[in-house]
């Protein structure tokens, strides 16, 4: 068997294990054995599963890769208590993900991707290009890791890390089955959210899902022109095309649209910016994230300033949008997308 087509074991869904069991000659309740290893206990090796015999571990390390991501870097926030993480993966790429603690509980948002090909002119993450889609393993094992890590329960995760989740829409699939699997960590769609840039196909796609989960649109303008400035999907699918597909995943999954608006000083923050947004956003079952936008140092945006964050959020609430502005974490230890990993090559090479 070649590299290439051995499988990764993390990335397999209980049913397909109970497959793979059989075809090793293992009785079924092997297969529920080592998921609970994997996805409960969080197990980094075969070697800690102590219940399996040593027959069942060679079996299983001459057939599958196992995935487990190693620290690179940690960066503790002296603020808010916020950490980054960097994580090498298997191949030697990087990965970078955050632990965020909040009163409802402890959030994660991880990457989907190592780089990115969006272009998002306000975003680090897709100044290096994109190299490769993760692997559902390799997007489950940010979240092990971290846990492992913090000794604490991540009860909210956000795929909003570096890459474009719908770019990667397969695999991102298996995660969140993965993910809110009873037998596994059993985190409850309701407390997931995957972001966007906009892919419309893939949204429409998400949709016919069903799943209970929030699906966030990265807006970011309200016109196709300014749009089309900021973020090269736009010149793909227009705001309308966009807005329909919003309106048809709520009509699908019950589950209301969330808008991340990031605000650029003197580029989307003015009266009509929030006007438009209003027209926008009023038709739709919707919630606003207005995100004062993290300055890079590659690019010349600013952010808005308090007052201009404020009146913006004040004439969408007056107008009956349900608004809120996103809390800063972890503006001290690179926190935006993709800057940590930046960095850090940087400085290797």
């Amino acid at each position: 068997m070649t590299q290439e087509n051995i499988q990764d074991i993390k990335s397999l869904t209980l049913a397909q294990l109970k497959e793979q069991m059989q075809e090793l000659g293992e009785k079924a309740f092997r297969a529920k054995q080592l998921y609970e290893w994997m996805h409960v206990k969080l197990a980094r090796s075969y070697g800690e599963m102590s219940n399996l015999p040593k027959s069942l571990k060679e079996k299983c390390t001459e057939t599958f890769t196992y995935t487990v991501l190693e620290p690179v870097k940690v960066q503790e926030s002296r603020i808010d208590g916020t950490k980054k993480f960097l994580f090498r993966l298997a191949d030697g790429n990087l990965v970078e993900s955050v632990w965020m603690r909040y009163k409802h509980g402890n959030s994660v948002c991880i990457s989907s991707q190592v780089g990115c090909k969006m272009g998002c002119r306000f975003c680090a993450s897709t100044l290096d290009g994109w190299e490769r889609n993760l692997l559902p393993s390799e997007m489950l094992d940010q979240i092990y890791a971290i846990t492992r890590l913090t000794g604490e329960r991540v009860s909210n995760v956000v795929v909003m890390g570096t890459g474009e989740p719908m770019d990667n829409y397969d695999n991102l699939l298996i995660f969140l089955r993965i993910l809110t699997d009873e037998n596994g960590l059993n985190i409850s769609q309701r407390n997931i959210t995957v972001s966007t840039c906009g892919i419309v196909p893939k949204m429409r796609k998400l949709a016919e899902e069903k799943l209970q989960i929030t699906l966030a649109l990265s807006l970011h303008a309200t016109t196709d022109e300014k749009r089309r400035k900021l973020m090269p999907i736009a010149n793909q699918y227009s705001l309308d095309e966009l807005m329909e597909a919003c309106a048809y995943y709520f009509e699908k999954t019950g589950r209301r649209i969330t808008f991340e608006y990031s605000l650029v000083g003197g580029v989307n923050d003015t009266k009509e910016d929030a006007s438009e947004l209003i027209e926008l956003a009023k038709p739709l079952c919707c919630h606003i994230n207005l995100i004062p936008v993290n300055p890079i140092k590659e690019r010349d945006y600013v952010q808005s300033d308090k007052t201009a964050i404020l009146a913006f959020k004040n004439k969408l609430e007056k107008n009956g949008i349900n608004v809120t502005i996103r809390r800063e974490m972890g503006r001290d230890i690179d926190g935006a997308c993709g800057q940590l990993r930046r960095s850090h090559i940087k400085k290797q090479s």
